[in-house]
C-alpha cells in the first residue's frame, strides 16, 4: 500500500498547529502578525491552509520555538539518506 501525503494536507496541518498554538498562547491572529511581523490576513490564510510561503512557516515555526525541531528532522532525513547503503 502506497501512503503518500498532499501539499495541501500538509498545509492544512501547518495551519491547524498554528492555530493550536496561538490559542494556547491566548493569542488572537492579530497579535501574532503583529509579533512576527506579517498582517493578520496572512495569519488567517495560513491557518487555513492558503498560500504558505516557506517565510511565514518559518517565522511562525520560530515565534512558538519550533525553528529548532524543524531543523532536527531536516537534519535527521539528511543524514538517513547519507546512510543508505547498497549492500
Amino acid at each position: 500500500m502506497i501512503d503518500f501525503v498532499t501539499i495541501k494536507e500538509v498545509k492544512l496541518k501547518l495551519g491547524e498547529l498554528c492555530k493550536s498554538k496561538r490559542q494556547s498562547y491566548d493569542m488572537s491572529q492579530e497579535d501574532l502578525a503583529e509579533a512576527i511581523g506579517l498582517s493578520r490576513y496572512t495569519i488567517q490564510k495560513f491557518e487555513n491552509g492558503k498560500n504558505a510561503t516557506l517565510d511565514t512557516v518559518l517565522k511562525i515555526a520560530n515565534h512558538f520555538a519550533l525553528l529548532k525541531q524543524l531543523k532536527k528532522a531536516i537534519d535527521k532525513t539528511i543524514e538517513d539518506e547519507n546512510n543508505i547503503s547498497l549492500y
